[in-house]
């Protein structure tokens, strides 16, 4: 029994659950209703914010490439070039490219555009009515609108690396 091996699993297994579930529920049902909420959508981003959830989900995201990092290289041999190019290892190529496109995007855009809506609105909460406050709410919904584009991108590559990580055995 390979201790690491089972541990690297559920590593890359429970993370990528959670990883891809969270985003795909953020994408689907959260960020339109965020934004269907106007100004106050953004109490729901800083309760989330709060719980460390901006923290949390590019430690688990990482945790979750760099599990899978390993397991490939362990099932390819060390990445050799003829398992590489065999319907398996090329079914898990397509994944762990999408992976690692969605934790790019999360990390470059997502994340960062988040963590300025949050800012933003707390500034909103005690901002007099004005052409300031009215030229930050602009930037708000603009913010919302590329990290819902974002979170949608995030979320597609997500379900392309898990269909490829659940199927790529059985090709």
């Amino acid at each position: 029994m390979d201790l690491m091996l089972i541990g690297l699993r559920l590593i890359h297994i429970l993370g990528g659950v959670f990883w891809a579930g969270a985003l795909i529920f953020m994408a689907t049902f959260l960020f339109p209703s965020v934004n269907d909420a106007g100004p106050d959508g953004g109490k729901v981003i800083a309760a989330l914010q709060r719980r460390g959830f901006l923290n949390v989900m590019p430690a688990i995201a990482i945790l979750t490439v760099l599990s899978g990092v390993a397991l490939f290289w362990k099932l390819s041999a060390g990445f050799q070039n003829a398992w590489m190019k065999s319907p398996t290892g090329t079914t898990l190529t397509i994944g762990a490219v999408a992976a690692l496109a969605a934790l790019g995007i999360g990390l470059s855009i997502l994340r960062p555009r988040a963590l300025r809506v949050s800012a933003l609105m707390q500034e909103l909460a005690t901002a007099p009515a004005g052409a300031d406050r009215d030229a930050k709410m602009a930037t708000v919904q603009t913010l919302r609108a590329s990290t819902m584009a974002a979170g949608r991108w995030i979320a597609t590559f997500l379900a392309i690396a898990t269909v490829c990580m659940a199927v790529a055995r059985y090709i």
